[in-house]
């Protein structure tokens, strides 16, 4: 009758070309599956020996770099120095190791040498990875292997010893020239979209620091903005921050021609201040007055005269003017325009008796 094996001695089995084959679970994947050792040799005591002294090791924290995977030491590297990541930046730490982990695969980490750092460095500029992110790649090679050698994994970092690689030729950075410039500042539309990217021409603000604007980071004339805060990525959610850099805390001078967006282009409500609507009226000669103001988002002088002339889409203000003409005559209307406190208003003009009845 066959011994039955106890606990922790694994699966042992005579193979078809007469070797011995000791398996055991040693632990989980990271996906959840469990992930076996197998240990060989001519005899069953051979490998159940060779399986015991790798427990012990095991327990003793004694394996050496053989019995880690390139990955697994990896991943290993990755939950030790997460606590020096910052959080906005971790994304691009697991994406650099993604590539890393798929390049080198299964193999051991004691396994690889200085020609197989250059090799995988050589194939991702070949699938078009920029300068940046082979640097990275690099370095966080570099630090992986430097903290196996720390630990008596591997006798020395294969990275310190692989040849750099020389930097692409340099690309063509796209940039406007003066007349696009001048054309898109032309041409945006007198909305929030508009103003945000005049702003941004303008100053050379980041998009980050332009979404994270509050009332207070911007003058009270426009002449000024303060960049103390950016927009920034936390695991796929965006949260209010600090900028990119210690000298991105700025302030910010702002051209004259963009002055208006600074103040009112960028859609911020300051909770002290309430809109206001101020409706009056007043007679003049034959004719009644009616002026409707408010203290909303500025627009240009030229922009509110324009909407009088332009029809609009549905039942609009070009629409009522036409109305008042017909109703009144060529001597009644609507004007527009802003006046010296920065509230947009129109005036409507008509007379005080209506003999027209259409």
């Amino acid at each position: 009758m066959a011994k039955r094996r106890t606990n922790g001695e694994g699966t042992i089995r005579r193979r078809k070309n007469g070797r011995w084959e000791c398996t055991i679970m040693d632990g989980f994947q990271s996906n959840g599956k469990r992930k076996y050792k197998s240990f060989y040799g001519d005899t069953q005591a051979e490998v159940k020996k060779k399986m015991q002294a790798y427990c012990r090791a095991k327990e003793a924290g004694l394996l050496s770099g053989m019995d880690y995977s390139f990955p697994e030491w990896a991943d290993i590297w990755y939950d030790s120095h997460l606590d020096n990541i910052k959080p906005t930046t971790q994304e691009s730490y697991k994406y650099t190791l993604c590539l890393l982990k798929n390049g080198f695969s299964r193999r051991k980490l004691a396994e690889i040498k200085a020609y197989d750092v250059e090799q995988l460095l050589k194939k991702l500029r070949r699938e078009g990875r920029s300068d940046s992110c082979l640097a990275h790649c690099r370095g966080m090679l570099f630090q992986i292997f430097n903290k196996a050698e720390a630990n008596d994994l591997i006798p020395k970092n294969p990275v310190r010893f692989a040849e750099k690689m020389r930097k692409g030729p340099p690309r063509r950075k796209e940039a406007f020239t003066a007349e696009e410039v001048q054309l898109l500042m032309d041409n945006l539309p007198e909305n929030q979209i508009g103003w945000s990217i005049r702003l941004m021409l303008g100053t050379g603000m980041r998009t980050q620091e332009l979404l994270a604007l509050e009332p207070r980071h911007i003058a009270e004339d426009g002449s000024t903005i303060t960049i103390e805060q950016a927009v920034v990525m936390e695991k796929g959610t965006a949260k209010i921050g600090t900028p990119k850099s210690f000298d991105s805390y700025r302030c910010i001078p702002v051209p004259e021609n963009v002055r208006y967006c600074a103040k009112h282009g960028i859609d911020y409500t300051d909770e002290t201040q309430d809109g206001r609507i101020v409706i009056s009226c007043c007679t003049q000669e034959q004719y009644l007055l009616f002026t409707i103001k408010n203290n909303g988002p500025e627009i240009s002088r030229q922009k509110a005269e324009e909407s009088l002339q332009r029809p609009g889409k549905r039942y609009g203000i070009y629409n009522i003017q036409e109305r008042i003409d017909l109703y009144y005559g060529g001597e009644c209307g609507l004007t527009a325009g802003v006046d010296e406190s920065g509230y947009t208003y129109f005036t409507v003009k008509i007379l005080k008796t209506c003999t027209n009845s259409a």
